[in-house]
Order: C-alpha cells, then structure tokens, then sequence
C-alpha cells in the first residue's frame, strides 16, 4: 500500500488548514486552537492522519502543560520520564528537553535524540506516540529531522527484502547509554555490565506490519540495534549502512524547523528522527510527553 495523499483543504468558517508535509511523511494543521481540538470531529480527523502520515504537526498551538497533557491523555497513557530529576517540577508526565539552565543548574535533558532512531525500541513494549511541544525554540537551529520506516522498507532492494523477511534484530541500548556522576570509577567493562543489567537486549521482528495502513515497515535504527539473528559480522555490517543510508537520504526526510508553541505528535515505531545541534549560546526548551498503549500495539 502507498501512502494516503492529502488534498490541502481550508475551513472557512474556522480558517484552519491541513495539508501535507511532504508526499513520504507528515501532515500539518494551522489555525487551530486548544478549544477547536475539543471539537471530536477535528480530533477525530487529526489522529486518522496521525495513524495513515505517522507525524502531524500543528502550528504554533498555545497550549500549558496541563492541557498537552490531556491531549496526550486522549491518544493514551502518559508515561512519567523514566529519570525523575528531568520531570516537569508540577507534572511528572512531562520531561524537559532543554540546553538552558537557571541559577546555573539545568533544567532538563541537554542533548538527548541527536541520532537517528525510533522512540524506545531498546525496550521490550515501546510507547506507541511521542508528543512535543516547543516552549522556546530557536528558528536558527535545534531542527528535528524526520523519516518513514515504511517508506524505508519500500526502498529496500529486493534481495534485501527476501534476506531480511521472518528476521529477529537485538535491541540495546548500550552504543547510546550516557556515563552519569555514578559511574565514576566503574572500568568500560563493569560499565558495560552495569548497562546490560539495567536495560538487558530485547528482541523484536525486523519487519512489521502497520495495523492501520497495512504497509510494511522496518522496526530498528543502527543506533539501537546490536545484530539481526542470523546475519554474519559482515551482513549485519552492509545492512547497517544501508539502512543509515535509506534512513538519511535527504531527499525522503522532512525538516522541522521550529516555529513557537509546535506541538508536534508521531507514532514511535513508524518514525526515524533525530535532533539537529543547537547553536551555542541558543537556548531551546521542549516538553516531551511519552504516551503509552492502552491497548497493545500490533506487530
């Protein structure tokens, strides 16, 4: 199945417009409040282009904390941040991304994301949606790149799509694990162990079937995979690089570049990203609410 191609339309009684982003990945609503997302039918349309485009962005949304929570809640469970210091001091569903830091201590996560991956597949049930919210963004720099598993999957070579179909990949998030304060004094080894411990491998299928559009997509990113099963040193080696290439290519990825007040929601499996540097000296804060299945999410 290809992807569902949308026609730009304009309410003219709301003045708010949808289109798409790009013809690979994405739709965009403008023009809409926090009160006409209330509206179900408004809601309605946005989570089906969210489950047929994998990422909806909606422009410069005014929204607090609390009311980025209840719209999460709305898709499903919000999941506090698994690191309590990075927590929205007020809302736990909330983690802070952010470079800024106030009586000289940060006040969230400086650097997280900036590598290409799907939210959480080193977990063994990832949450199905990520939400973000820009509260200061910089227009200059901090973008946020973003790409279609299922596009990538369709761009596979053939002899790639028979050698990896029925395929098992080990997840881990040791190549991504960050050295904390705590782990002064720990040898790479007793590191290496401690991260194993903490967050052992898991295993998923390599390809999977989205639920929604029924279009194949590949579930892993080099980043977050260790091996797949059954593949050589030197086949794992010429798959990872051609998924960083199919991934990266930058004529199948969408550039966000951040205007104020973002919200910006995709569906973690089906979506690569990554966040691009942030100028130094630029400050750059975004909330992030990880949103959990209420029901199982199908392979």
């Amino acid at each position: 199945m290809t992807m569902t191609k949308i026609h730009t339309a304009t309410d003219t009684a709301t003045g708010i417009r949808i289109g798409e982003l790009t013809p690979f990945i994405g739709a965009e609503v403008t023009g809409a409040t926090y009160e006409d997302l209330q509206d179900p039918a408004l809601w309605e349309q946005l989570t089906a282009l969210l489950h047929e485009r994998e990422l909806v962005v909606v422009r410069s949304l005014d929204i607090t904390p609390e009311q980025q929570i209840v719209l999460a809640s709305r898709l499903g469970r919000p999941v506090p941040f698994l690191m309590a210091k990075y927590r929205h001091p007020d809302h736990e569903e909330i983690m802070i991304s952010s470079n800024a830091r106030k009586n000289n201590l940060a006040i969230g996560v400086a650097r997280v994301g900036n590598f290409w991956h799907q939210d959480s597949s080193y977990q063994r049930t990832a949450p199905p949606y990520t939400m973000l919210h820009g509260i200061d963004v910089p227009g200059t720099s901090g973008h946020t790149l973003y790409a279609n598993a299922a596009d990538v999957y369709d761009r596979l070579p053939e002899e790639w799509k028979l050698k990896v179909e029925g395929r098992t990949a080990v997840h881990t998030v040791s190549k991504r694990q960050r050295i904390s304060p705590e782990h002064a004094g720990l040898s790479i080894a007793e590191f290496r162990a401690l991260v194993e411990e903490q967050h052992p491998p898991v295993e998923h299928p390599l390809i999977k079937t989205d639920p929604t559009t029924g279009r194949r997509y590949v579930y892993g990113a080099p980043e977050y995979m260790e091996r797949v099963i059954g593949f050589d040193a030197n086949e794992n080696a010429e798959f990872f690089a051609l998924l960083d290439r199919l991934i990266q290519d930058p004529a199948r990825v969408y550039e966000h570049r951040w205007t104020p007040r973002d919200l910006v929601i995709w569906k973690c499996e089906l979506t690569y990203h990554a966040a691009t540097p942030v100028q130094p000296g630029v400050d750059r804060t975004v909330h992030r609410v990880s949103i959990g299945a209420r029901e199982s999410w199908a392979a």
